[in-house]
Order: structure tokens, then C-alpha cells, then sequence
């Protein structure tokens, strides 16, 4: 499935599927590496989602006709297009207690033990299909329906940058402190968004987390070392 359509006066939309899967993604990072590369006069910008690529355009610069011109052209060169190897990240997490309050009511609604949880958590490497909602906000797939919860019927004011939470068949990590109804499990003390570094926003998109369950002292560790700006965090290639 490929295809293009109108979205708004200055925008196009690629749409490459209707469904959520690892092969959607690698067309659409594909599609994203090949307009980097080819530098369309009249683009500004390019959002990924799950399922489609929109593009903002200067009508002034380039026609909507010619750019669907360019953009079928960049089509035929999809499966020429070689992904460089990915990466997982691996991300420690102090799960339950005063950094994971909802672990109890998680591991409750499945009737499992708080181990247990942790375990399925922790026991997978999730791609990151995209970013958005607020800067470093990752978006994942992966997650097993085993440890799957609702959102919490009342969202909290505020939750703390680096909060790790599930909400349905998602997870994810919270980069800023911010309202949320997500269940929140454990917390990162690695910084996901960092506007004072080079490279603001840790992670990318086509790379995968791995998250690696640590005890508190060890998380007072990390986050002494990640505000003296020492911490790197685990990085490996991953194998298909």
C-alpha cells in the first residue's frame, strides 16, 4: 500500500498501511532517509507516525502535482534503500515503591506477583515506531498483553520525568514531568530530553529499549552521574 493524498494546503500525506508492524516502519524510515538525502526544494518538514508520512510543503516553492511526481519517484527506490543496523538502549528502571506506585495495582489486575511483572517488563526489547506528544517521548511496541492495564480513571496532575508506564497494550517513559493517566510501574533516572545538550533527545526512532531493573542505591548511583553529565547509557546492535 502507497498512497499519496492532500492533507491541508500545504501538506501531503504517504500513507503505507493501516496497520501497526515492524515492516511498515522500515518503509517508512526508508522513505524518511531517501527525502533527508534527496533535499526536495519546497519541503520544510516531515512527521512519521505508525502508518504514514505527512509532509509540509511551500505551495510557492513546489506544486502539489509536482511534488507527488517526486514523491512516486522515491517509491521505486524503497527496496534499494539500506537501514543502518539498529541499536537497543539499554534503560535502567527502579520498578515499584515510591518510583513505581501502580506496580502493585498492575501485578492485582493480573492476578500475578510484582516479580512477575517486572519480569515480563523487563524480558523484551521494544521498538521505538516514533516520536512525539512532548520532546523524547517515545513511542514502543512490544510490550506483552500479559502485564496490559487500562489507564487510570483519574489522570495525575503531575508525573515524574522519567516515570515508566503502561497504558493498554502500551509503554512507555515520561521525558518531562507532566499530567498522565498512565500506570505508572518504576522510573528512569537517565534523562530522555536534555534542551542544554547537543543532542537534546536521547533516543531515535528505528532503535529499540531494553529496560534493566536496578535497586534504589543503584539509582541514586545513575542519577548522580547523569546530573555530573558522566552517565552513558548501554548500547548494543541488534540482531535480527
Amino acid at each position: 500500500m502507497f498512497q499519496i493524498s492532500a492533507f491541508g494546503d500545504t501538506g501531503l500525506r504517504v500513507q503505507f498501511g493501516e496497520h501497526i508492524s515492524k515492516e511498515i516502519n522500515q518503509q517508512i524510515r526508508s522513505f524518511c532517509m531517501l527525502l533527508e538525502k534527496e533535499k526536495i526544494p519546497g519541503v520544510i518538514e516531515w512527521i512519521p507516525t505508525y502508518t504514514a508520512v505527512t509532509i509540509v510543503y511551500n505551495p510557492y516553492t513546489i506544486l502539489y502535482k509536482v511534488l507527488v511526481d517526486q514523491i512516486e519517484k522515491l517509491q521505486n527506490r524503497l527496496s534499494d534503500t539500506e537501514l543502518p543496523p539498529a541499536e537497543i538502549m539499554h534503560i535502567p528502571v527502579c520498578y515499584g515503591g515510591d518510583k513505581g506506585p501502580d506496580l502493585a495495582a498492575v501485578a492485582r489486575f493480573h492476578n500475578l506477583d510484582e516479580s512477575k511483572v517486572i519480569s515480563v517488563h523487563s524480558g523484551a526489547d521494544y521498538l521505538i515506531y516514533m516520536m512525539g506528544f512532548i520532546p523524547g517521548f517515545a513511542y514502543l511496541g512490544g510490550m506483552s498483553n500479559e502485564i496490559a492495564v487500562p489507564r487510570l480513571e483519574s489522570p495525575r496532575a503531575a508525573i515524574p520525568a522519567g516515570s515508566v508506564g503502561i497504558a493498554g497494550e502500551q509503554t512507555g517513559i515520561y521525558p518531562l514531568e507532566s499530567p498522565g493517566g498512565w500506570q505508572i510501574i518504576g522510573r528512569t533516572p537517565v534523562k530522555l530530553y536534555d534542551p542544554n545538550d547537543s543532542s537534546p533527545i536521547l533516543l531515535r526512532a528505528g532503535n529499540y529499549i531494553r529496560f534493566i531493573p536496578i535497586g534504589k542505591e543503584e539509582y541514586k548511583v545513575i542519577e548522580k552521574e547523569v546530573n555530573a553529565g558522566t552517565f552513558i547509557p548501554y548500547v548494543e546492535t541488534f540482531m535480527e
